[in-house]
């Protein structure tokens, strides 16, 4: 009597085992599935910008993109039936990704050539999708969150530090080059170029106390790419250096049982 009970808890557990044990041999089978068909889909938005092409190429690559949506879209129901929380899962980091490989399918459809090819465009979400099976993203995004709280210090100081350099290079700049540092909001895209080291050739500071500024920002810019750097390198030894004492404790436990 209590057996028809138990069968949608077991159909949860069989349904989840799939989508997301990559342990088991249906899980990993499905898994290779799902990333050849990311390919396949990025494949297909790469050939529909090609000009001139037939109608037939055009009506294969619709009949491919739509069973590739089908496919997604049962994952994506899956999911959240298997999921423990279904709220928590629609609203977690992948559950919103696995939305959004698919969403722009159905606006295609519903909505008016003007939105077709931003829907087109966030066909690009599913790239994201790469991090569910990939143990290194795992450990990146384990050690990006580990420094949440120091990357937000750093990114709000360079905000501050951007928007002073382009305060500084207008002061300096505006009456010597007026076309070029017409006001502060013209000057930050010079200040974001140069604190990134990447640099802006066409527009460079003339007077002498702008060069003087300029150098004094080239020599902060350095921190502004070193420091998260040196962030993320430490976090993601943090996180390989905490694997490894679980892996020799279990290699010395099995010599001590040898």
């Amino acid at each position: 009597m209590n057996e028809p009970n138990h069968a949608p808890a077991k159909t949860t557990a069989f349904l989840h085992a799939v989508v997301d044990d990559g342990a088991t041999s249906t899980g990993r089978k499905f898994a290779i599935l799902l990333q050849i068909l990311i390919l396949l889909s990025l494949v297909t938005f790469s050939i529909e910008t090609l000009p001139n092409l037939s109608e037939d190429a055009v009506r294969l690559l619709t009949v491919v993109e739509g069973i590739t949506v089908a496919i997604f879209s049962v994952e994506y129901v899956i999911r959240v039936y298997a999921a423990p929380s279904k709220r928590q899962f629609i609203f977690s980091f992948y559950g919103m990704i696995d939305l959004l490989a698919i969403l722009p399918f159905y606006l295609g459809l519903a909505a008016d050539l003007r939105w077709v090819r931003v829907a087109r465009l966030m066909r690009l979400f599913r790239l994201l999708k790469f991090g569910r099976y990939n143990d290194a993203l795992h450990r990146f995004r384990a050690a990006m969150s580990s420094i949440k709280e120091e990357l937000m210090i750093f990114m709000t100081a360079t905000m501050i530090l951007i928007y002073v350099a382009a305060v500084g290079v207008y002061y300096f700049e505006n009456k010597a080059q007026p076309e070029q540092f017409a006001s502060i909001f013209h000057s930050l895209w010079w200040a974001i170029a140069t604190l990134s080291t990447v640099g802006y050739g066409d527009v460079y500071p003339v007077t002498a106390g702008g060069r003087i500024f300029t150098g004094l920002l080239l020599l902060l810019g350095l921190g502004v790419v070193a420091v998260p750097s040196g962030l993320l390198a430490a976090a993601l030894q943090q996180q390989s250096v905490s694997k490894r004492p679980a892996t020799t404790d279990e290699g010395a436990h099995r010599s001590t049982e040898g």
